[in-house]
């Protein structure tokens, strides 16, 4: 008897990651259309104002991050739920690699 029941609650369990699968495909295919949007707004930001936009381009790396954690859900990679079941990525500091006036010409 115990076996059946633990049979049932993997079952269960299956049922319940697929259904959070099929959730973070749909966001993940959502992801993908909000990226090109992104790149086309920081393209025009960059063209009229000659620098990019500092928010875009954290909440743009917030965005690269939630997509890998949800590759690595989706792949089995990890257990931890993405958002909205955990919290929101925090933005790593990054490199300034767009400032080229850092940059010395030869």
């Amino acid at each position: 008897m115990k076996e059946e029941v633990k049979q049932s609650l993997q079952k269960n369990e299956i049922l319940v990651r697929a259904l959070f699968m099929l959730f973070f495909i749909v966001i993940y295919s959502i992801s993908k259309f909000l990226v090109i949007g992104i790149m086309l707004f920081q393209f025009v930001t960059i063209v009229l104002s000659e620098k990019p936009n500092e928010q875009i381009l954290k909440f743009s790396q917030c965005l690269g991050i939630y997509i890998y954690q949800i590759i690595q859900f989706l792949s089995f990679n990890s257990e931890q739920r993405p958002f909205p079941f955990s919290k929101w990525p925090d933005a790593m500091p990054y490199p300034d690699v767009v400032d080229k006036s850092n940059h010395t010409s030869d």
